[in-house]
């Protein structure tokens, strides 16, 4: 395990709901509380579901080239991406491949936010910086709470003056929430309509409280680390150190993300030239089972293997079903297709299904 060497400045309330840490881009994360993960599951579905999500990275790049320094960082064209508007995607090596992703929040007056995972998301923009009139800074010190769930609109929209339910998914405000100043933005880990709030250290505590004192009557709950896994299984969202370590955009469908007649970004050449040359497809699962799999089991058909099952698959309890993203062969990625699955406790069976399994036409997220 790596060392912690970042804390959030609500440790001490992981700490009082009996939260147990593990070390997450060296932070230590509350893996799990006192409470059930399946209540916590049950409340981001249901009511709202609160997280710190402090430990994913941050950096700010601000300058007159800014935008041309992200825009040949990312394959999504920047320019596009209007002042208080923010955008997902992935962040490519010369080679093509994926080594991080992450949101770009357009602030205006030539300033971006980019929160990312534990890839190479800084790095990359640093060496685009090279040469050009902006800068490129590590922002260790911004908190992250998020609150998703149905009822997150109706607890937030009382306190903060943003004009709330008019706000559209992937956009933000510069605002107060309970008074406390921040960066409330429409976006999620979650599959639901859900509110992230951007604070500094001191006030963390402050909003967190607020919404644990106004949501009590509502359902809304504090979420471990441990119920994200089958969220996010069920919504179909991809973790970089899971699902999108050095494959191409192309493998895990995202080609969405990739703006082909934009200028030059890192690993356009090597990219474009991958297109239609895809190793395998990213598909998922459901496996036949009332268990989650372990991750990493061979995929088989007839004796032959086919693929492999990615890290953190999940089981809800919701559905009642053993859910996985895989890596298939693209001859065998097609919807239906019946799978063995080689697991220690096994062999089960699977198969090929549409994801995301959990509100297919992603209305939550995007009404």
């Amino acid at each position: 395990m790596k060392k912690i060497t970042r804390t959030s400045a609500l440790t001490a309330r992981h700490k009082d709901l009996g939260g147990k840490f593990e070390e997450y881009i060296r932070m230590g994360v509350p893996m799990t509380y006192d409470t059930d993960p399946r209540d916590e599951h049950d409340a981001v579905r249901d009511a709202a579901g609160m997280y710190d999500f402090t430990a994913f990275l941050k950096f700010r790049v601000t300058g007159p080239d800014a935008a041309a320094v992200l825009n040949h960082a990312v394959t999504f064209d920047v320019t596009r991406v209007s002042p208080g508007q923010s955008k997902y995607g992935p962040f490519l090596r010369e080679t093509g491949v994926i080594c991080d992703d992450g949101i770009v929040f357009n602030l205006g007056d030539d300033e971006y936010l980019v929160v990312h995972g534990d890839g190479c998301a800084r790095t990359m923009a640093e060496a685009s910086a090279e040469g050009k009139d902006a800068s490129v800074e590590y922002d260790g010190g911004l908190h992250l709470i998020s609150l998703q769930g149905p009822k997150a609109l109706e607890l937030l929209d009382p306190h903060t003056p943003v004009d709330l339910p008019a706000m559209k998914y992937f956009h933000h405000e510069k605002t107060t929430v309970f008074g406390c100043p921040c960066l409330l933005s429409r976006t999620g880990f979650s599959g639901e309509r859900g509110y992230e709030m951007f604070v500094d250290p001191h006030l963390a505590c402050d909003i967190w409280d607020n919404i644990l004192h106004y949501g009590k009557n509502m359902g809304v709950m504090p979420c471990s680390i441990a119920s994200i896994f089958p969220v996010r299984m069920e919504a179909a969202l991809l973790w970089r150190r899971f699902d999108l370590m050095e494959n191409t955009p192309w493998e895990v469908n995202m080609g969405w993300a990739v703006h082909e007649n934009k200028e030059d970004f890192r690993g356009k050449e090597a990219l474009l030239a991958a297109k239609g040359n895809e190793r395998f497809r990213l598909c998922g699962i459901e496996v036949d089972l009332d268990e989650a799999l372990s991750g990493g089991e061979r995929l088989m058909i007839d004796g032959k293997e086919v693929g492999t099952v990615n890290e953190k698959p999940a089981y809800s309890h919701r559905m009642k079903k053993s859910l996985a993203l895989v890596r298939l062969l693209p001859e065998v990625a097609a919807i239906g297709t019946r799978l063995q699955v080689d697991a220690e406790n096994g062999p089960f069976t699977a198969t090929v299904v549409k994801f995301p399994v959990y509100d297919t036409q992603k209305t939550r997220t995007h009404k």
